[in-house]
């Protein structure tokens, strides 16, 4: 077998392809974007025999090179069978999100020749379906920020070297706008009183002392705070053992705007002095 580590970064235009090599590129990865994948067998021979030393490589491949679709598949394959092994991270986001990245950075589309964004976004999720059926790793990128899609880059990159370096990813979200895909831990809080129906506290969200004192007040919630950290304490330290290095819990109730947040602050500020990396994320607070 060839010796090295090769990651393939593909996936969707505007999914944050750059921002991942960029991470891979401050851990001593070797890293070239957009690499026409023809050339893919002779970067690697010539690799080979100028430095040896490199034995981590990543490459941006994707759409943006006319020839990928039709010829990446039998190129893996071949240096496959001559001893090549690939590690492929697909990323992707959601049309909203995606058509919200464009706006703001007013790139161009490499698809968006005479059809709309939205209709180029399509057709390249659909052209890059094969690709994201083989891939290692898909990453849903929508709802992070460069720095916690750069963690979840090295989290999930790390994970073999880094036994004992857990980071813990708390995330609210409503159960209207979708299940976080990358979740690891998912609790439903919807059994719990909800703020929505008392006219005071409906145009407050999850943040307020007023929302925060109503969804804390019940037996019910009390209760099932204690049985839930104390579960989080038991599990925690198994998956740090086991040698994972990204952990997310992601707590839900129906519009990701109350009690979610109350219970996802709460768990937040029970592990904060107790786990050196540990973030928050309200996802859903804006659009409920």
């Amino acid at each position: 077998m060839r010796q090295g580590k090769i990651i393939i970064v593909s996936g969707l235009s505007g999914s944050g392809k750059s921002t991942a090599i960029k991470a891979l590129e401050d851990i001593g990865f070797f890293c070239v974007d957009n690499l026409p994948v023809v050339l893919l067998p002779k970067f690697l021979e010539l690799r080979t025999g100028i430095d040896s030393e490199i034995s981590k490589i990543a490459l941006v491949m994707d759409i943006r090179e006319k020839g990928f679709l039709s010829t990446y598949s039998n190129i893996l394959y071949r240096l496959g069978k001559q001893g090549y092994r690939f590690e492929i991270l697909f990323l992707e986001a959601s049309e909203e999100i995606l058509l919200r990245r464009y706006s703001q950075t007013r790139m161009h589309h490499p698809l968006a020749g005479g059809e709309s964004l939205l209709e180029a976004i399509r057709n390249e999720r659909e052209q890059l379906e094969g690709l994201k059926r083989i891939a290692d790793k898909i990453i849903d990128t929508s709802h992070y920020n460069v720095h916690e899609l750069k963690a979840v880059i090295l989290g999930h990159v790390l994970k073999v070297d880094h036994t004992g370096y857990l980071e813990v990813h708390v995330l609210s979200f409503g159960y209207k706008y979708g299940i976080p895909h990358d979740a690891d831990l998912v609790i439903d809080v919807r059994f719990l009183p909800n703020p929505y129906f008392v006219h005071e506290l409906r145009g407050l969200d999850g943040t307020a002392p007023e929302v925060q004192a109503f969804v804390k007040k019940w037996d019910e919630t009390q209760i099932f705070l204690k049985k839930y950290l104390d579960l989080l304490e038991y599990l925690i330290p198994l998956y740090e053992k086991e040698g994972k290095s990204y952990l997310s819990i992601a707590v839900g109730c129906t519009g990701g705007r109350h009690r979610s947040i109350v219970i996802a602050d709460e768990i937040f500020h029970h592990f904060e002095k107790k786990i050196d990396r540990i973030n928050l994320v309200h996802r859903d607070v804006e659009l409920s």
